[in-house]
């Protein structure tokens, strides 16, 4: 187990990944593992993350996965498993590397189907719940589509330079994620049957007017779920609710953590037998 500092670097399955630790640690309180999008970093959760820490009294873990922020660059082409890879194998050692305890998986988008296959694959009695923030769960036409977009704004207009004010490789962030989305054989992945599989309550957060996926991915996990679904389909926003309307992406990521944490005391180390 590491000593958190307040930032630094984890060795993680020969990667080095940047990370950030807010309020307690995790032998002290809950923590809230935040993971992030196909284009994000530790620092482009912009001051969301404190605020988290701030409204929950939990510990906020924040890191940025291989090819993204300060972390070490990915190997390219990634792999159409690559979100299975991240869930199955980095992880596990990563949670074990901070000492997580009890908490909850905070993931939006690439981020929160990572989450999704470590809870439908690994029964871990730490995870006391998830929050999903638009999630793919299955391809849709229209989320190729604005990838496909993205691809033609990287070299056509000034979204390279303003990624670049967050990754220290810029192309290796974008062409991992960009390329394996376009990849043809990747229209065939779905992680619709891993829902089933989950035994922890759900809040999903979704834009109404997301430009990457439809009300038919929430429709889909109300199908599939045994467990609760919370859905907060917000008017207006697309698919960056945390950055569009944070004071009301906030309250409702963190009423949902409270309710558990505090209501029904899923963060006490005495609710779950280890």
């Amino acid at each position: 187990m590491t000593a958190l500092s307040d930032e630094g670097l984890l060795d993680i399955s020969g990667q080095t990944l940047e990370y950030r630790m807010i309020g307690p640690r995790p032998h002290e309180a809950p923590t809230l593992v935040l993971l992030h999008d196909g284009l994000g970093c530790v620092a482009m959760w912009g001051d969301f993350a404190d605020k988290l820490a701030r409204e929950t009294g939990a510990g906020v873990f924040v890191y940025s996965r291989a090819g993204y922020g300060r972390s070490s660059p990915a190997a390219l082409p990634r792999p159409v498993s690559y979100m299975h890879d991240e869930a199955l194998s980095v992880l596990p050692k990563l949670l074990t590397a901070i000492g997580f305890r009890r908490g909850l998986l905070i993931g939006h988008d690439d981020g929160a189907s990572i989450a999704t296959i470590y809870a439908g694959n690994v029964e871990d009695h730490r995870v006391r719940g998830l929050v999903l923030i638009t999630p793919h769960f299955f391809i849709e036409d229209a989320g190729i589509a604005a990838v496909a977009a993205a691809a033609e704004a990287y070299v056509t207009t000034d979204l390279r330079d303003r990624l670049a004010r967050y990754h220290a490789d810029v192309d290796n962030a974008f062409h991992g994620w960009n390329g394996v989305w376009l990849d043809p054989a990747f229209r065939k992945w779905d992680i619709a049957e891993e829902l089933a599989y989950i035994r922890v309550p759900i809040l999903i957060v979704q834009g109404e007017a997301d430009p990457y996926r439809t009300a038919r991915q929430i429709e889909v996990a109300r199908q599939e779920c045994y467990c609760p679904v919370e859905v907060a389909l917000l008017p207006g926003l697309k698919d960056l609710p945390q950055r569009e309307a944070p004071e009301r992406a906030l309250a409702t990521v963190a009423g949902f953590v409270n309710r558990l944490l505090r209501d029904h005391h899923e963060g006490d180390l005495a609710a779950h037998a280890a």
